[in-house]
């Protein structure tokens, strides 16, 4: 697989009137990638997404999509899948009839009911958009953008609307698209899925990047946690802790093994109980609240 990026973005400034949405941003998302693209609301993220795909010209600054300018349509159109939020298919027309008109458009070839298959749509392929559940919509925006098997796909909210099983479907579908060497951009309020499956996350807040980087390069920059209830007075804690009045005991930690055992050996010595103990690493949704506070 080559290690040239697929998509490059240098210095992207993103202006409307006076504001401005997206400043002098920089990354890029390689071969094979999953790139999570997340941020807090206004962060900047759909403008950004919106240049990449080659529906908004930069106010300034560069963005190359497989080497390319991404409003160059014939070069990297047929190479690139979108599932948008709204998809705004005609009401009018058939799944069948949806599928096959997205891969006429964008010159990919496939196979369309083996596309609807895919998404569980097999038994609605005759069926009108305007008749479709919002699931069942949500379900053929994915069938849109996979048609043709792209090399680049954006997923903007793709389980927005679907059943957990629906959910696992669509990533079954993502993964085995992965393995045949597909680069995925991902957009998502769900944050436990990009905690699960992207590769590298890229953070925005305020058109800028926040932090970049791996799920656990994000979350070591905070410490874990360890909570517990004390139910009466009990000899110093080992541990730098914040007790409160009701006896609930809070640790932060950036070594949550070592002061873990540390706190469990020392309750063990001292027939102390950890009433209610929980202890885990910092998650994404963490990394995400401390952008706003």
């Amino acid at each position: 697989m080559s290690t040239t990026p697929v998509i490059e973005v240098e210095r992207l400034n993103l202006k409307y009137g006076d504001f401005h949405a997206v400043k002098d941003l920089t990354f890029e998302v390689r071969p094979g990638e999953l790139y999570a693209l997340l941020g807090t609301n206004g962060a900047g993220k759909t403008s950004t997404l919106e240049a990449v795909e080659g529906h908004r010209t930069p106010s300034s600054g560069t963005v190359r999509v497989f080497g390319h300018s991404p409003g160059d349509r014939r070069a990297v159109r047929p190479r690139m899948g979108i599932m948008l939020q709204e998809s705004g298919f005609s009401p009018d027309l058939t799944v069948r009839e949806s599928v096959g008109l997205i891969g006429r458009l964008t010159r990919r070839t496939d196979d369309v009911g083996r596309v609807i298959d895919i998404v569980g749509l097999t038994g609605k392929a005759g069926t009108l958009v305007s008749q479709l559940s919002g699931g069942e919509k949500r379900r053929l925006d994915f069938a849109t953008a996979v048609y043709g098997t792209p090399e680049l796909i954006f997923l903007d909210e793709p389980t927005t609307g679907l059943d957990i099983q629906s959910r696992d479907h669509l990533w079954q579908a993502v993964d085995r698209l992965r393995e045949n060497g597909s680069t995925v951009v991902l957009t998502t309020h769900y944050l436990e899925e990009a905690q699960q499956r992207a590769d590298r996350i890229g953070l925005m807040h305020q058109g800028v990047f926040h932090r970049e980087g791996t799920v656990t390069e994000l979350t070591r920059t905070l410490p874990s946690v360890i909570k517990f209830t004390l139910d009466g007075p009990v000899p110093a804690l080992p541990l730098a802790a914040t007790v409160g009045a009701d006896g609930a005991v809070l640790v932060e930690t950036f070594g949550l093994q070592k002061d873990l055992n540390l706190l469990l050996a020392w309750a063990q010595d001292n027939a102390v109980d950890l009433r209610d103990l929980s202890a885990g690493p910092t998650r994404l949704d963490d990394v995400f609240r401390a952008i706003e506070s």
